[in-house]
């Protein structure tokens, strides 16, 4: 796994198409299981953070977690048509640490009880799991905004990319600022004075390159629902979760 810190957030948002391929024992199969894992190890990680654990609890958890999904097969189980795969996969994961804690009491009294799966009790999307947690648990939310932040950037890497194979890296990382919201270091006319451009065609490249990007978001946004209807919502509720 790359560090948790130091990778994009955009670990190419969970397709559902990744998901049925990731069913199975064939090698492409391993393979797309393998994407998803690493496509969601930083909202993992950083989920685990946010409920109080230091960096290295929160890695073993995290590849203990992913250890575990790729050992058993879960993905058999999933229904695109019961829910989003995020929410899903939250709900295992909340399994996950529930049965962590229980094992962890049992060891404190001497115990060896058997071990639940993590999908044991409740749906695909939904935890049947209480974790009792006296300060409090990390809200639902939080997991959907580090999705939302890895659509960005996933989209945002995409459009360079792009740009990078037009051979235009350089009016990238100028016009960047004007999409991520930092333009207070570069102004538009300094901008077009860099790139040689005219006060107008800088205004279009501009409006291009936000097009561009919100191709891009909606691009990915369409490979994470089972409906290509959900999109609007999906959309709508990608800008609720980052406001």
């Amino acid at each position: 796994m790359t560090e948790p810190d130091k990778q994009p957030a955009g670990f190419h948002t969970t397709q559902w198409t990744v998901v049925m391929r990731a069913r199975g024992e064939t090698p492409e199969a391993r393979a797309a299981l393998s994407e998803l894992c690493e496509n969601y190890w930083t909202p993992v990680f950083r989920f685990l953070r946010r409920e109080g654990r230091n960096e290295d609890e929160s890695k073993e958890l995290a590849q203990a977690f992913f250890a575990r999904l790729l050992a058993r097969n879960s993905l058999d189980r999933v229904d695109p048509t019961k829910g989003r795969f995020r929410s899903y996969l939250l709900g295992a994961l909340k399994h996950f640490l529930a049965e962590q804690r229980r094992n962890a009491n049992r060891q404190k009294r001497g115990g060896d009880a058997q071990q639940q799966s993590i999908e044991a009790g409740g749906s695909e999307t939904s935890p049947g799991i209480p974790i009792p947690d006296p300060a409090g648990t990390t809200p639902d939310t939080y997991f959907d905004r580090e999705w939302a932040l890895a659509v960005m950037d996933r989209s945002l890497t995409k459009v360079q990319l792009d740009f990078e194979k037009a051979g235009k890296a350089q009016q990238f990382e100028v016009l960047k600022p004007w999409l991520i919201g930092d333009t207070e270091a570069l102004s538009q006319p300094e901008a077009a004075s860099a790139l040689n451009m005219t006060s107008g065609a800088m205004k279009v490249a501009i409006h291009r390159l936000r097009n561009k990007f919100g191709d891009a978001i909606r691009s990915e946004i369409a490979e994470t629902v089972n409906d290509p209807d959900e999109i609007r919502e999906e959309l709508r509720y990608l800008i609720e979760v980052l406001s």
